[in-house]
């Protein structure tokens, strides 16, 4: 399939671009052979996020970025503040935990958006995103207090307002 859009071709070369610093900054050596196989490995990942239409303009998108690092550290209190609750219930002797399934209506209406609401859920310690599917998401709560903050939607809101939604 030859690609003849020039935005598509951008993203590719961007891609590619990130794909191949990452590759270098993270492996530190610098022989021929691993240069050959990074290399490799970064055409390789570059071809599947195009078979997969990972570079489409409904998945690849910048209008998500300015408001990424206020999201981001919003999301690391909250993950150290849900660190510190489950540290506290592991080390009770009563171990009071309540296992809940909570089932929430996805307010991103794009897979993205959903994807990261997923994520962020899963990131922080207690919860764990089960399955997204037609705008509800299933996640598992280690206490009825976690399911009842996803249920709040703080989280949800936050996301689908990253996402511009």
């Amino acid at each position: 399939m030859i690609v003849t859009d020039f935005r598509y071709l951008q993203r590719l070369a961007l891609l590619l671009l990130v794909l191949i610093v990452a590759w270098l900054l993270w492996s530190g050596i610098y022989k021929p052979l691993l240069i050959g196989l990074g290399a490799f490995s970064c055409l390789l990942s570059l071809y599947m996020a195009h078979r997969m239409g990972a570079l489409d303009d409904s998945v690849y998108s910048w209008s998500a970025f300015p408001r990424l690092p206020l999201y981001w550290i919003w999301l690391l209190k909250e993950i150290a503040l849900s660190s510190f609750k489950i540290a506290k219930i592991i080390l009770s002797r009563d171990l009071p935990i309540s296992p809940t399934l909570v089932v929430i209506d996805t307010l991103p209406t794009d897979p993205v958006g959903q994807v990261i609401l997923g994520n962020s859920i899963s990131l922080t310690p207690g919860s764990v995103t089960l399955d997204i599917y037609q705008g509800k998401l299933t996640a598992h709560c280690l206490t009825q207090a976690g399911a009842k903050a996803l249920l709040e939607g703080e989280i949800n809101r936050r996301v689908a307002a990253l996402k511009g939604n």
